[in-house]
């Protein structure tokens, strides 16, 4: 389940950067892919035209080499033109509680997250009063900006949550973890209109992976002509290059 529930969410990752950033799709025309890709990024503020892959083999490198806290790990940050997009993954451990206990939460001030739960079992709490709160100090961090925690008040609504689920949370909703008796791991898709968060980050352990290129089916119908560059293919490749 775990294996099926990761390959669909790598499928979901697929656009996550830009740039100068090993893993582009951005081959030239009759050759292999090229790294930087001729297409890369001219002028702030415009969306790349190639995409990026995160592989199953990359996430499950992070999580088996990355330290145990944070337990966050950002892997991809991509400036998308209007808005940049944070993809990380998060594999949190038994939260020892007892019923009873109070939930720690989070909040972030600007990013939202979108939560889809690849493996393990928790109690997922969100919404309500924020008790306690405690602004965050110090640099923004590079998974979700500024915010802070605090403890689920009044009005919380908790849940639990299992693979395949996705929950979707806004920037300011509090959210907090507690019933974890062995592990909870998910992908987290952060977008980023205000730009709280580093444009080109790329997740320090991550390794930088293609994959095998195969044909594109159809190229050269609908009047294209076979090899023709279009949206998403970078132009030929300029002499010497």
């Amino acid at each position: 389940m775990k294996k099926s529930a990761i390959s669909i969410a790598v499928a979901l990752a697929a656009v996550v950067t830009y740039g100068a950033i090993g893993g582009a799709q951005a081959p030239a025309q009759g050759g292999p892919a090229v790294f930087p890709p001729p297409a890369a990024k001219i002028t702030p503020g415009d969306a790349p035209n190639y995409a990026f892959d995160i592989t199953k083999a990359e996430i499950d490198y992070v999580i088996k080499n990355a330290p145990a806290n944070p337990p966050d790990r950002q892997l991809r940050v991509v400036d998308m033109g209007k808005y940049n997009l944070g993809v990380g993954i998060i594999h949190r451990g038994p939260t020892n509680d007892k019923p009873g206990d109070p939930v720690p939460v989070l909040w972030h001030d600007y990013t939202p997250e979108i939560y889809y739960i690849t493996s393990g079992s928790g109690i997922l709490t969100t919404g309500g009063v924020i008790l306690n709160q405690r602004v965050g100090g110090g640099v923004p961090n590079t998974m979700n900006g500024p915010g802070g925690s605090g403890i689920a008040g009044p009005g919380s609504y908790s849940r639990r949550v299992n693979p395949g689920d996705i929950i979707i949370i806004p920037n300011k909703v509090a959210h907090g973890w507690s019933g974890v008796t062995d592990h909870i791991e998910y992908l987290s898709y952060r977008p980023d209109p205000d730009r709280v968060l580093p444009a080109g980050w790329v997740y320090p352990l991550l390794l930088q992976t293609t994959p095998t290129e195969v044909p594109t089916p159809g190229v050269g119908r609908g009047g294209a002509a076979p090899g023709a560059p279009g949206r998403g293919a970078a132009p030929p490749a300029a002499p010497g290059q």
